[in-house]
């Protein structure tokens, strides 16, 4: 049986074992499978190295991230220079279309707007922003235009989850409607979860994902 004591533990391990973070002053408290992170680090691409550790520990069910980030003097940028540095970022990455992704920075905060062809188009237009300095966060407002018109088949969605190995024995539940693939059932990580909706977002033709998979664990988190 695995305590909310242990679950701490494993996430703080977690944390320091990230080259990024093993000096980071980091908070963690752990409530039946509820994890959060309090604390204060220089950079954005830091506190998402804090949340991706957090997330990949096995009995996180969730995560309440309050971590702030705090710039040295020297990275203090102005938005317009922030701007600047998106676009010439999205421009180096060779999955994210030129001129389809409007952005906007407020007080360090990035958004971006537009439309895409493909999930991974829009993963890959918010990695490219994860090290810039003077970033304090990015809202991904990109909308999934497929160009495909291929009617989506139920089956080949079950077949392609069937396909992963971290996926083939979850009890996945699929259901399309249109453009749209909305996922069901329980998996074991949050790892799986993830993994079932970037399958479900390969799919030829779909716009949306509505990923409603839930967490659960063959052990409880008494103390």
């Amino acid at each position: 049986m695995k305590t909310n004591e242990m679950l701490q533990k494993d996430v703080q391990d977690a944390i320091k074992w990230e080259p990024l973070l093993n000096a980071a002053e980091i908070g963690v408290t752990a409530k039946d499978g509820v994890i959060s992170l309090t604390g204060t680090v220089d950079s954005y691409s830091k506190k998402l190295e804090a949340e991706n550790a957090a997330k990949n520990v096995a009995g996180v069910k969730a995560i309440v991230e309050k971590i702030e980030i705090k710039f040295i003097s020297s990275w203090q940028k102005s938005n317009a220079d922030i701007a600047n540095e998106v676009l010439t970022a999205l421009k180096g990455r060779w999955e994210v279309p030129n001129d389809k992704v409007k952005v906007k920075v407020e007080n360090g905060w990035i958004t971006l707007e537009g439309e895409l062809s493909w999930n991974f188009q829009k993963l890959a237009a918010k990695d490219a922003l994860t090290h810039l300095q003077g970033v304090r966060g990015v809202t991904n407002n990109i909308k999934i235009i497929s160009e495909t018109h291929d009617a989506i088949e139920k089956a080949d969605v079950e077949k392609a989850l069937a396909r992963n190995w971290s996926i083939n024995n979850q009890d996945v539940n699929v259901k399309v409607a249109g453009t749209k693939v909305t996922l069901t059932g329980t998996v074991s990580s949050w790892y799986q979860k993830e993994e079932a909706g970037k399958i479900a977002w390969n799919t030829p033709g779909i716009n949306n994902v509505d990923n409603e998979l839930a967490i659960e664990y063959d052990y409880s988190y008494a103390d």
